[in-house]
């Protein structure tokens, strides 16, 4: 059982990673939760983090992860955390949810193509989608095969313009073509790493680079 704070906290911070990706700041907790020093927010977080509904991500400065909410509302909760946050109660879409989010045509997982722009959407499970603003892309190629990505696969991309080294990500190559692969820093280049021993990397000078999105789940339909 949650306390009335730590539900509130828990909800306030599911509330902004669903509107923009991003953990609150403990100085914006602080304010949301009308607590007067940082140390009751971390030991909220603490509490929370125990019980196993957060968790912290290692080596990310306000990196914060819901692992689960409450099955039901604490004790003596408020209907809203305070007129600072204006943060609802609304809780996540159930698992069998389904949304529809934008499909952008087809993307190479090989040799880099032009990036399709359309109207069409793909019905999506949302318990396949986390916080933050996804897209799907149809995976064109076999490059990436050996992290499981399949031709004819559906890519759901989290919308970003920032990678760490190891991500899967979608990456604008030159403003006109679009690729799908593991993102590497190498000296004062950009690596895309292919996932088929047959492909080699590719290589590009920072500014002919631009993360479009990171991979969040696959599609396969059979």
């Amino acid at each position: 059982m949650l306390t009335r704070k730590q539900h509130e906290l828990l909800l306030y911070i599911n509330e902004r990673l669903s509107e923009t990706g991003v953990s609150p700041s403990f100085e914006e907790m602080k304010d949301a939760l009308d607590l007067k020093s940082k140390s009751g927010v971390h030991r909220l977080i603490s509490a929370l983090e125990e019980r196993g509904f957060i968790r912290r991500l290692a080596n990310r400065a306000r990196a914060l992860e819901v692992l689960r909410m409450p099955e039901t509302k604490a004790p003596g909760a408020a209907a809203g955390v305070g007129s600072q946050a204006g943060v609802s109660q609304s809780l996540p879409r159930a698992a069998n949810d389904i949304m529809d989010i934008p499909l952008h045509g087809r993307i190479a997982a090989g040799t880099p193509i032009e990036a399709l722009q359309g109207s069409e959407t793909l019905p999506v499970p949302a318990a396949l989608l986390g916080p933050g603003e996804h897209y799907a892309l149809e995976v064109a190629g076999d490059s990436m095969v050996e992290e499981g990505i399949l031709d004819g696969d559906y890519a759901l991309i989290r919308r970003q313009d920032t990678a760490r080294d190891g991500e899967i990500v979608v990456a604008l190559i030159n403003d006109e073509e679009a690729t799908l692969k593991t993102f590497r820093r190498e000296g004062q280049m950009i690596r895309l790493d292919p996932a088929n021993r047959h492909y080699d990397p590719q290589r590009y000078a920072p500014n002919q680079v631009k993360i479009q999105g990171k991979l969040a789940g696959l599609l396969r339909r059979y």
